[in-house]
């Protein structure tokens, strides 16, 4: 249990980091995380139900990791109304879907789809125009449509919710598409994943086939919560403080976050076919 809560708490310091950095809120680096330390540990969850687990404790974690990283962002100056409304309603009630089902889904399911989705995003960003290119011409900026901001921002919710992803995955690629800034489009990212965290944790929470097992509430694992969420509140302050005056060239930026998710991709198949 000590080794369980260890590296946890590890990949909360790491959390927080590409929270501030990447907009992640968690979500792609908790999910492979807790799968392992549960797998591999046990970490009071019954068999069978890693997965679910590990989605459900990442969205709860994202609830702490996203609204800190929302206040810092708020601070800097780097949040835009226009982007933040009206599609937030609409991705909190996908996630609220997108949560009910993945409560449903069989175990193997959601960890292929996780992967399936990991892959699809990153040669969709590499393949398609606007993400790897910075913001240029009168479409620098450009306001989301009708369609984006309601179809959109269901579909963001329920797939976010239901991968246990928070949703920057698709938000940044969107707002790069857009025309915003790798700083600006990251930072965005961590509000847009708050109605994805709260409406997904509370579902979770309530998840009575999981109830009864030590530590847990619902899927959602307090130990791993806990661990995780004591390595990255810090890690977020830090990193605020750290990259407050400095800035990433936006190329710079748009790679790393990508070599990120492949990275995170290699883990998940590993873990998949181990």
């Amino acid at each position: 249990m000590i080794g369980f809560v260890l590296l946890l708490f590890a990949v909360g310091c790491v959390t927080g980091f590409t929270t501030v950095i990447f907009g992640f809120g968690g979500g792609f680096v908790t999910v492979p995380a807790v799968y392992a330390a549960v797998a591999a540990t046990g970490g009071g969850v019954a068999e069978g139900q890693a997965m679910h687990t590990a989605v459900a404790t990442s969205t709860a974690v994202m609830v702490v990791n996203a609204a800190s990283a929302t206040v810092a962002g708020a601070r800097l100056g780097r949040l835009r109304r226009d982007y933040l409304w009206p599609i937030t309603p609409f991705i909190a009630g996908g996630a609220a879907l997108g949560a009910a089902a993945a409560n449903r889904a069989p175990e193997v399911l959601l960890h292929i789809l996780f992967v399936a989705y990991l892959a699809v995003t990153i040669v969709d960003s590499v393949v398609r125009t606007g993400f790897l290119s910075g913001p240029a011409g009168s479409a620098a900026g450009a306001p989301l449509s009708s369609a984006a901001s309601t179809f959109g921002g269901v579909g963001i919710g329920a797939i976010a919710s239901f991968l246990g992803v928070g949703g920057s995955v698709m938000t940044v690629p969107l707002l790069r598409r857009k025309g915003v800034a790798m700083a600006e489009a990251t930072a965005l990212a961590n509000p847009l994943s708050l109605p994805v965290a709260v409406a997904g944790t509370a579902i979770y929470a309530f998840a009575r086939s999981a109830g009864g097992h030590p530590g847990q509430v619902g899927y959602v694992s307090l130990a791993a919560a806990a661990a995780l969420v004591a390595g990255s509140v810090p890690t977020v302050a830090l990193a605020k403080r750290v990259l407050a005056s400095r800035k990433i060239p936006d190329r710079v930026h748009a790679v790393a976050y990508l070599i990120l998710l492949g990275t995170i991709l290699i883990a998940m198949i590993a873990t998949m076919v181990a």
